[in-house]
């Protein structure tokens, strides 16, 4: 059962409403961070053997991107228990399908990092697989960076629906304007839709990341709006 804005909103809704809003932004900082900050300046697209020279020159670097992701894990997991504590009196049915697919979403970004820490294995001293070619070590390198980036296209799918349950029960509960929550609905819908898209027609990655600036923009906006305003407060005849 779905209500409106609950006459009563609980001290700890309006506390965890806050730690939500403060959250988008950390973790979309720490994502960015580690996917563009960090590995972008040492990953070179089509070119395997720069891309390992940089990796092994900034390893430092590389490290601290892996940091990054796994800083961007730990905040999205707080952010979906903080989203489901908020949105539990809307409809606690609901909120329990948010959270979990944004906890499949977790699990696969989590493995993914797992890519990462096996470039660095390949590319040590103790490698065991030293006795490869360097161009064949190289060439595995590039496959685990591209699993990596694989399996983040397969969060993405249920990062998408469950941004898009959340939105739905932040729109029906008025606790943010509908714009915002409108604006999550469509993004989110629309990264899962599109991702899923592409993997049956890979010509479609010409879009590039514009399908996702609906999402990023909705996250920002929210994070924002809860941090700075919070949660409103009810009228005295609502129910």
């Amino acid at each position: 059962m779905i209500t409106s804005t609950p006459a009563t909103i609980e001290p700890e809704q309006r506390a965890v409403a806050r730690l939500v809003g403060a959250l988008y932004l950390v973790q979309m900082a720490a994502g960015v961070f580690g996917e563009v900050v960090a590995r972008g300046q040492l990953i070179v697209r089509g070119d395997a053997t720069r891309t390992a020279e940089n990796i092994i020159a900034g390893e430092r670097l590389f490290r601290l991107s892996i940091a990054g992701d796994l800083l961007t894990c730990i905040a999205v997991l707080v952010l979906t228990w903080g989203l489901y504590v908020l949105l539990r009196p809307v409809s606690p049915h609901l909120a329990l399908l948010g959270a979990f697919f944004r906890l499949v979403e977790l699990a696969v970004l989590a493995v993914a990092t797992v890519n990462s820490l096996v470039v660095l294995r390949l590319l040590s001293a103790a490698n065991p697989l030293k006795t490869f070619e360097p161009a064949q070590l190289h060439s595995l390198v590039s496959l685990a960076i591209a699993a990596q980036g694989l399996a983040m296209t397969v969060g993405f799918v249920f990062l998408g629906l469950g941004s898009a349950v959340f939105a739905y029960l932040l729109l029906k509960s008025r606790y943010v304007p509908k714009a915002i929550a409108a604006l999550g609905i469509f993004g989110g819908l629309t990264l899962s839709i599109v991702t899923l898209a592409i993997m049956v027609f890979p010509d479609l990655r010409a879009l590039g990341m514009t399908y996702m600036m609906p999402m990023g923009l909705y996250e920002v906006g929210l994070g924002l709006w809860l941090l700075i305003k919070g949660l409103p407060t009810p009228a005295p005849n609502e129910s």
